[in-house]
């Protein structure tokens, strides 16, 4: 019996909790933001010493954000997916860094 409750327990621990999920779809709307800005302010203003560190920033905090998502990717592979046929939840192509 108890080694029947310590499966249901680790298999429980082992799944995303809506928090979690929530949080992953967060991330990747963030991820599509910061990847729409850094594209738009490569556009706009290339030559700036503002701008150019505007983008560092905007680059630092999308790599963060993308390690976070790969994690949760790896660590719930199997579940639900938040990435489809490459793009994003809201339809969006994710490629456009």
């Amino acid at each position: 019996m108890g080694q029947i409750l310590q499966t249901i327990e680790s298999e429980v621990r082992s799944k995303p909790s809506a928090t979690e999920y929530e949080m992953a779809y967060q991330a990747r709307i963030a991820i599509d933001r910061i990847r729409f800005a850094i594209k738009q302010t490569e556009q706009i203003v290339r030559h700036s010493d503002q701008a150019r560190e505007a983008r560092r920033q905007l680059v630092d905090a999308l790599d963060r954000l993308e390690v976070a998502d790969r994690h949760f990717q790896s660590r719930f592979h199997g579940g639900c997916s938040l990435r489809m046929s490459g793009k994003t939840i809201d339809g969006h192509n994710g490629s456009s860094r």
